[in-house]
């Protein structure tokens, strides 16, 4: 087919149009169970049209932080951030610690140790993982650990 030419309505009606096209929102996003109980985690569907490529999810975090999440990592190609309202601080293996605000974007390779440290009372956040099955593993602090300051992007 040329890639310049308007399908036909013969074409379309072969094609699984759910694989190709998909928009979401909060409000039409399914609730699925997280990583976090007191994460409220919502499918916006493009699990299931990628068929597995990638995910996304909205999350409300509905109590900040009582305590850090622990050291851990995750096994996927990649994770980006979006955070809709509010913000985190993250500890990363290369010694840094960082805050992520409102509007700012994150975004950690897969197997990039990673700790998070503090929350705002409540954030939200549009979560992204190549490929959709990630696994995530607690792991040890890097060597030698020091807490650093936390370092704010504008």
């Amino acid at each position: 087919m040329n890639p310049t030419a308007t399908p036909t309505a013969e074409a379309n009606a072969e094609v699984d149009w759910s694989s190709k096209v998909r928009i979401g929102s909060p409000k039409t996003a399914t609730p699925v169970q997280g990583r976090r109980a007191f994460f409220n985690y919502k499918d916006l569907g493009i699990k299931a049209a990628s068929q597995g490529r990638l995910s996304a999810n909205f999350i409300d975090v509905t109590q900040g932080l009582s305590e850090p999440t622990g050291w851990h990592y995750h096994v996927c190609e990649a994770q980006f951030v979006y955070i809709t309202y509010g913000w985190v601080v993250l500890q990363f293996e290369d010694g840094s610690t960082r805050k992520v605000s409102q509007g700012q974007t994150l975004y950690i390779e897969g197997g990039v140790r990673h700790n998070e440290i503090s929350t705002s009372e409540t954030f939200g956040y549009l979560e992204v993982f190549l490929p959709a099955d990630m696994k995530t593993v607690a792991c040890d602090p890097p060597e030698g650990w020091v807490d650093s300051e936390v370092q704010t992007i504008e």
